[in-house]
């Protein structure tokens, strides 16, 4: 396979599907009926917090470094994340016998660096800033000739992540809506392709923190925007949106919904407690969201991506 160069196509999401299944798990989908009831609607969890990594990152890295060529991965992979990306990149490197450099900020969680560094990568710090983020990573792949695997603005790693909405409409019949969160909107954008080619009448909402809207206020205004601020507990959520995903949003996305900060916390504590699963802040938010706009949801059969569940132990916010 060829890396790609163009948004996605069925035919590209089925053949990386086919290309990474090896290197992934087939995550479950759960259900709670103490959930169902305070939504009023149905809902079926796509639990990539049982993904390798703890994450759905594992998709669109895996399949970013399963497109190179044999040259390109002895080289190594190379990426700038502070955490779930990062130990993707690293674990994929690790299946296929290759280096992984990664630069991590040096606020990243500690569970997700111990992580990243136990699954053989090569970890450089750098301060927190995506300038330094940026300028480091380039020193490394200027040394050793590695291959940039970006977190999200990427067609490789677009069609990787649009496999888990893929699972999801196999796994549950008669879907109305499916939701996730927006950060680079690399999942996102993998999940409103997949809708459109498997399933083109099912509904497919965002949810973003209202502390970092850059998606919501890109969508509103048809111009990329950035966020001024990375304050909310939603650690993955933070980044801003690419011209990549901004364009496949832009084309397909039916609309964005706002959670505050207090509503993240209580949805991501009902899941906790009814579910009894670990998942991040992050994940909690478009049930957040489901549970703010029952107008919109109530009575749905609504697929929700549960994104991830690396906690930070140390640092549990309830």
């Amino acid at each position: 396979m060829r890396p790609l160069t163009a948004i996605p196509t069925r035919a590209d999401i089925e053949a990386t599907h086919e290309a990474i299944e090896p290197l992934i798990h087939r995550t479950p989908v759960l259900t709670c009926s103490a959930i169902d009831e305070r939504a009023g609607a149905s809902l079926f969890f796509k639990c990539e917090n049982f993904q390798k990594v703890g994450a759905f990152k594992m998709r669109g890295a895996s399949n970013a470094a399963v497109r190179l060529s044999e040259a390109e991965r002895r080289k190594g992979l190379a990426t700038h994340s502070s955490g779930n990306h990062a130990q993707a990149v690293a674990l994929s490197a690790k299946m296929l016998g290759v280096p992984a450099y990664i630069v991590m900020p040096e606020n990243a969680p500690a569970a997700k660096r111990a992580a990243t560094e136990a699954y053989g990568a090569q970890i450089t710090s750098c301060e927190n800033t995506l300038a330094a983020r940026e300028s480091t990573l380039q020193k490394v792949v200027d040394r050793t000739g590695a291959t940039f695997i970006h977190p999200y603005n990427d067609y490789n790693v677009i069609a990787g992540q649009a496999t888990c909405a893929k699972e999801l409409l196999e796994d549950v019949e008669g879907l109305d809506m499916l939701t996730a969160p927006v950060g680079g909107g690399g999942l996102m954008s993998g999940t409103v392709l997949s809708a459109r080619y498997f399933a083109p009448g099912v509904k497919v909402y965002g949810a973003e923190p209202e502390a970092v809207d850059d998606a919501y206020r890109s969508l509103q205004s048809g111009q990329l925007q950035s966020n001024t601020t990375i304050d909310t507990i939603a650690d993955g959520l933070r980044t801003n949106l690419g011209e990549k995903t901004f364009d496949i949003l832009q084309r397909e996305l039916d609309g964005i919904f706002l959670v505050s900060e207090a509503e993240i916390l209580q949805a991501m504590r009902l899941i906790w407690e009814r579910m009894k699963i670990i998942i991040e802040p992050s994940c909690a938010v478009p049930l957040a969201a489901i549970l703010k706009h029952p107008e919109v949801f109530a009575g749905k059969r609504v697929g929700v991506i549960l994104t991830g569940g690396n906690v930070d132990l140390d640092r549990l916010p309830f």
